[in-house]
């Protein structure tokens, strides 16, 4: 053999990785996508590559970095990314009576929305029915109300659940609108294999920054792992839990902060699911998260990659997990609601813009844009078409898809996605020390933390050293802006006769017998989700479902400041 025409061995070992990348990864994956014939090319016709990695790459490239669609998957969890499959435009709605909800939902899907993401109203969230002296002037105003079967059947009516995913950001009532789900698709002939979508289902983090927990911390994770658990075994392409940063983010948390406590409540919910008994690869798969696109753009894409490299390197070397779908950190991603201001709202909408650009080329999976009066009540209807046109516009005209992690190599980038992977795996550290997540919880250490970092950039801002558009720089007199978006000041008393004449019409004796059953099951260990199910069909209340629960388990009480 000459000089010239090196043997296999030597070629291989003198392959680059995006060269072996090239020659495996990523062109089985195209196989899926043959029919697509398009070439990429910027508006000066130069042909793109689908990815650019450094030549010579540094010896640990691969272990550390690696390509897109590989282990440990920092730059992305498929091959192809963008280039095979956009993102799942998810625009998230909700308000008023679920009639109102529904109609909002079909203009959504014409005007190209791929997913639903459901907002339900905080009575719903805590689980008390429109009539409840503790759902008064609650019902219907951050979300729908949704109470019962019927109120679930008008909210879905027209949509194909066996075409149409749903997202559901719910929690302590998570295994109740699970329940409703299901019984809904029932009813359309539409099975719980079949169902796509995602329930939030995260409870660590309600107690950690949102606060619409109702049952104690430990309680309220065996309703979490009962969902996992059930969803493993019967809903094999629906997501069980969502781990949100977002909330986290949006107390005051930092990036940093946004991360470590996000994987930490993970690894709590895969212990939990561990201890159930379920095997680590029959449920890592669908584990999801959802974490925050906030303003500084370099710092929110090295997050999600940092995301992704150290969820891979915990579920391998923490809990075994050999499926490589089980290292996925596939995530949803919501603009920053708190970044929005009450004056010139216009501007919210490049605010918008940019954090949505940080979460596609970060390489999330769904992305939800807010709509720009946000700040000032829930969105109208041309806010959110604007808001999804914003993802249209940078999935089809800015170029962005075309190459997979454009930012990937980047000394800059790189370097941050470095330092935030190490700062949060050290403050995982110290939730490790406490006793893991469960007991860091319970003693208030997210908690704290995040109310300090909450404290200190409203201090900045206060003091100008934080410069933040129209609020302490470059203000204008614009007025008091338009509310575009008013609800129905009777919608509340709706409801509530809609809940009476829905209980006058039902059979009492099955739901009395259905409720006795729950109240027996919530003393043993067996999976409630069926006896909820059961509930629900035989026309049960979320408000009495969850009144079962709380005489059962009790209520959550905050620890004291320390």
């Amino acid at each position: 053999m000459s000089d010239t025409q090196p043997d296999a061995e030597h070629e291989t070992q003198a392959e680059t990785p995006l060269q072996r990348w090239l020659a495996s990864t990523y062109a089985k994956s195209t196989q899926r996508f043959a029919e697509r014939k398009e070439t990429f090319r910027t508006s000066s016709g130069l042909e793109l590559e689908p990815c650019y990695a450094p030549d010579p790459a540094p010896a640990d490239y691969d272990e550390h970095v690696g390509m897109p669609g590989e282990p440990p998957f920092t730059r992305g969890v498929q091959a192809t990314m963008y280039r095979g499959r956009l993102w799942t435009m998810r625009q998230y709605a909700g308000f008023a009576t679920a009639e109102e909800s529904n109609r909002r939902y079909r203009a959504l899907l014409e005007q190209g929305t791929t997913g639903l993401s459901v907002a339900f109203d905080l009575p719903t969230q805590i689980g008390y029915d429109p009539d409840d002296a503790m759902a008064a002037g609650e019902v219907g105003r951050v979300g729908v109300s949704i109470a019962t079967l019927e109120d679930m059947e008008t909210l879905l009516d027209g949509i194909p659940l066996d075409k149409i995913s749903i997202s559901m950001t719910i929690n302590s009532t998570a295994i109740v609108l699970l329940s409703f789900l299901i019984a809904v698709a029932k009813k359309q002939g539409v099975e719980p294999a079949s169902l796509r979508g995602t329930v939030q289902n995260d409870m660590f983090k309600e107690f950690i920054a949102r606060g619409t927990q109702r049952l104690p911390v430990r309680p309220s994770l065996r309703l979490v792992t009962d969902v996992i658990e059930y969803a493993t075994r019967e809903m094999p392409r629906f997501n069980p839990v969502s781990i949100s940063g977002y909330h986290i983010r949006e107390a005051g948390a930092t990036a940093v902060q946004e991360l470590a406590f996000t994987l930490a409540d993970g690894i709590g919910y895969v212990q939990a699911a561990l201890d159930r008994g379920l095997e680590v690869d029959a449920f890592a798969p669908r584990l999801s998260f959802f974490f925050n696109a906030h303003n500084q753009l370099f710092e929110e894409v090295a997050k999600f990659r940092a995301a992704r490299r150290l969820w891979a390197r915990v579920m391998k070397e923490r809990f075994g997990a050999t499926n490589p779908k089980s290292l996925m950190l596939r995530f949803h991603t919501q603009t920053a609601g708190s970044t929005l201001q009450a004056r010139q709202v216009d501007v919210n909408v490049v605010r918008v813009t940019m954090q949505a650009l940080a979460a596609v080329l970060g390489g999330t999976q769904s992305l939800h844009t807010n709509g720009r009066d946000e700040a000032l009540n829930l969105p109208s209807e041309e806010a959110a078409v604007l808001a999804l046109r914003t993802q249209q516009v940078l999935a089809h005209e800015s170029g962005v898809t075309d190459v997979i992690d454009p930012l990937g190599g980047s000394p800059y980038v790189e370097e941050l996605t470095d330092r935030i992977e190490a700062e949060a795996l050290a403050l995982i550290e110290r939730i490790d020390a406490l006793g893991g997540t469960l007991a860091a919880v319970e003693a208030g250490f997210p908690q704290q933390h995040i109310e300090k970092s909450a404290y200190d950039a409203q201090r900045r801002i206060e003091s100008g050293e934080d410069i933040v558009v129209g609020v302490n720089r470059f203000e204008a007199a614009d007025g008091a802006p338009a509310i575009e978006f008013e609800l129905d000041a009777a919608m509340e008393s709706r409801a509530v006769e809609r809940v009476q004449a829905f209980r006058a019409g039902r059979d009492e004796a099955a739901v009395s017998a259905a409720l006795e059953h729950l109240a027996a099951a919530l003393a043993g260990e067996d999976n409630l989700v069926p006896v909820v199910l059961a509930c629900v069909e035989a026309g049960a209340s979320i408000g009495e479902i969850m009144a079962r629960m709380e005489a059962r388990y009790g209520t959550f009480l905050a620890p004291a400041a320390s």
